[in-house]
């Protein structure tokens, strides 16, 4: 996705998030800000985008959105049960209704055979109780692994989240 679609994609979740008087936030690790930054592009995004966690280090998702070390031991950053925790972390700490969190391995280096390069877990959390977790692996380099990641994130909060809201 370029800056373009990415912008773009994040107006209309912004535009839906704004028509609900909802807020979302974010926990991102192997992204580094970059899908709150892309929200917070949009005019008029503090009406919609609460905050955001940038916990880059396994001592930063324990301390900033309450991942517990033994997940952190058991299963690795880059999980199911970490995203999962860092989405509900996210979600209690900001007060909001939707909560999105990306862990992954974007590269050149750090993956293996369980997790190559370019292994992304993203995890989703709302107000109502919902949580979602997908895994997903990208190609490319780590521009390309993060970029995905990002568009990724949006397009699942959009499709899974927000289209439907009544």
């Amino acid at each position: 996705m370029s800056d373009e679609q990415l912008k773009a994609l994040s107006a209309i979740n912004g535009k839906l998030l704004l028509q609900h008087q909802a807020k979302v936030t974010t926990a991102e690790s192997c992204t580094g800000g970059w899908i709150a930054k892309v929200l917070t592009d949009i005019a008029g995004s503090s009406a919609w985008f609460e905050r955001a966690f940038i916990t880059y280090s396994n001592d930063a998702k324990q301390q900033m959105i309450g991942v517990s070390e033994q997940s952190l031991q058991q299963w690795g950053a880059v999980s199911e049960q970490v995203v999962k925790e860092m989405a509900a972390g996210a979600l209690k700490e900001a007060r909001a209704d939707f909560a999105i969190a990306v862990s992954g391995i974007a590269g050149p280096d750090g993956g293996t055979t369980e997790k190559p390069v370019g292994t992304v877990w993203f995890g989703f959390a709302t107000a109502a109780g919902e949580t979602v977790q997908k895994r997903f692996v990208f190609q490319g380099d780590r521009e390309a692994v993060r970029r995905q990641a990002v568009a990724t994130a949006l397009q699942i909060l959009h499709d899974d989240f927000l289209k439907n809201l009544t």
